[in-house]
């Protein structure tokens, strides 16, 4: 098992992100106007779903399972994915948990528990990577991920100790990450690779 400890890494803003992807779909001031007309067309196209490959992704109900693909070692796996609930600490909890008590200055703790049932597909014998596609936001931001705190908290398991993992057989993953104290709405997205995410929100008081 390798060696992991907690750490706080912050993700790019999710604005950047979207600037860059916007940036990216420029064209050169010489394409002539068919052209440009081509390309808008076979955009259209490429973002509207064939009947036979229906859009995943969106609004999921609490109490809702969304289901998905992930690639695994021995083979394609079909899961039921749901995330139960979040909790969501004090400013001075998140100041004991990262290294530095300046970078939690502002902030929380909220840890998601996810809970995974594998559908169809081969028998796991190594581990899974079906939460590798759960990330938490508030307010519309994703937060920064803290890795390993999840583990000893009530419920959740540690992934990296479920080798043995059977069509039937659910395990409950947790996530923590930190957001702004005064966030109104944490949501939890849960996606395929390369597909659009599963959103169960969670609004704060």
């Amino acid at each position: 098992m390798p060696h992991r400890k907690t750490a706080l890494r912050l993700a790019a803003p999710v604005a950047a992100l979207a600037l860059a992807l916007t940036a990216c779909g420029g064209g050169d001031d010489d394409t002539d106007a068919d052209a440009k007309g081509e390309a808008t067309t076979g955009a259209t196209a490429a973002a509207s779903p064939s009947p036979s490959q229906p859009a995943s992704g969106g609004d999921m109900a609490h109490g809702e399972s969304a289901t998905g693909k992930v690639a695994e070692d021995p083979g394609e796996v079909t899961y039921d994915v749901l995330a139960q609930k979040v909790d969501v600490g004090t400013e001075a909890e998140a100041a004991k948990a990262v290294a530095d008590a300046a970078d939690a200055k502002g902030k929380v703790l909220a840890t998601a528990w996810i809970k995974y049932t594998h559908k169809s597909g081969p028998a796991l014998t190594e581990g899974s990577d079906v939460h590798d596609g759960t990330t938490l936001f508030a307010d519309g931001r994703r937060g920064g991920v803290l890795i390993g705190a999840s583990e000893d908290a009530p419920g959740c398991e540690d992934p990296y100790d479920v080798e043995s993992w059977k069509q039937g057989e659910s395990h409950v993953f947790c996530e923590t990450y930190v957001i702004p104290a005064d966030a109104t709405s944490v949501e939890v997205h849960w996606s395929e690779e390369d597909g659009e995410p599963y959103i169960w929100k969670f609004p704060q008081k």
